[in-house]
């Protein structure tokens, strides 16, 4: 079934050795490497009836891409660990195989290696190298009061696919939000962007833009004011399907996850491919919108969060 996975896969320049050996080898260009690990397990992160395996597998390397991307640095390599149950079938593996190779080539990276295991459900564990090129990673500890918060990438799409499916909604007015759901579209290469033009701080908006702004805020220690008057444009695309479904998109936007959009702090101009959303402000360490405490649900906790998907 390795065999299978791996042949035929073109590996990119940073690939010294690829999978068929007890390790890969892979470059490292300036003796440092960005390393990030994150898991999708079926029922808690995906549903098989509603994602198909090509999906989970573009999902699963999108979201840990994000978190290099979130350090300034470019993701080259991915080491993957699937478990499945043993009725699995192998064009199901192909095929997440697949997807997760359609999405490293976006990046021109690769799949280096990895491990099959039997369990009692499917669980794709991936780890990430990602390439700095000589700059300093961008932490979450650099905000300074006087910066600008900027969003590349768009907000709520995640949360509204996933009430939309949850609550049966199949329109094709809304196919696209549940696709965003299924399969997140981080801004490639904006990581890189946002370092070279100076990004104070950043992150990932993986758990919701408060609550990852929430990470950020206490580890600079200083306030972060969002303006809804800037998220305008996310509002805009989420007010018909919230509409649809009784809810409210301001909660999506603020509180849901999953988009993987890049946040950060800039001392000057924000780059091209980015917009203004706030500003940095003296301590205490805390996240305002428009001024004031947000009441509604900030993000997503692991272990708080309501159980498996509906």
């Amino acid at each position: 079934m390795i065999d299978r996975l791996v042949a035929g896969r073109r590996q990119p320049d940073t690939t010294v050795l690829g999978p068929g050996d007890d390790a890969a080898v892979v470059r490292c260009a300036d003796g440092r490497a960005a390393v990030s690990t994150d898991m999708l397990v079926e029922g808690r992160h995906f549903r098989l009836d509603w994602s198909t395996p090509h999906q989970v597998g573009r999902k699963a390397i999108a979201q840990n891409a994000a978190d290099i991307e979130a350090m300034g640095a470019r993701p080259t390599a991915f080491v993957v660990g699937f478990g499945a149950p043993a009725h699995t079938s192998a064009a199901d593996a192909a095929e997440l195989a697949d997807g997760m190779w359609a999405e490293a080539e976006q990046l021109g990276a690769g799949v280096v290696g990895g491990d099959l295991v039997q369990a009692d459900c499917w669980v794709v564990s991936v780890t990430v190298l990602g390439d700095l090129a000589g700059r300093a990673a961008v932490l979450r500890s650099g905000a300074r009061p006087g910066a600008t918060l900027a969003v590349a990438g768009d907000l709520g799409r995640s949360a509204a696919g996933l009430r939309l499916f949850s609550a049966g909604v199949d329109a094709a007015d809304f196919a696209e939000l549940r696709l965003r759901h299924l399969v997140p579209q981080p801004p490639y290469g904006q990581g890189a962007a946002a370092a070279e033009a100076g990004a104070q701080a950043m992150t990932d908006v993986s758990d919701g833009l408060l609550a990852d702004l929430g990470h950020v805020a206490t580890a600079s220690q200083v306030t972060l004011e969002v303006s809804t008057a800037a998220l305008a444009a996310d509002y805009r695309a989420l007010e018909a399907a919230a509409a649809a479904v009784g809810a409210d998109a301001w909660s999506w936007i603020l509180g849901g996850g999953e988009d993987h959009a890049l946040i950060a702090a800039f001392p000057g101009d924000v780059p091209a491919g980015w917009r203004a959303i706030g500003q940095v402000l003296p301590g205490p360490a805390r996240v305002l919108v428009d001024g004031a405490p947000w009441d509604g649900e900030a993000g997503w906790q692991s272990f708080d969060s309501p159980g498996p998907l509906p």
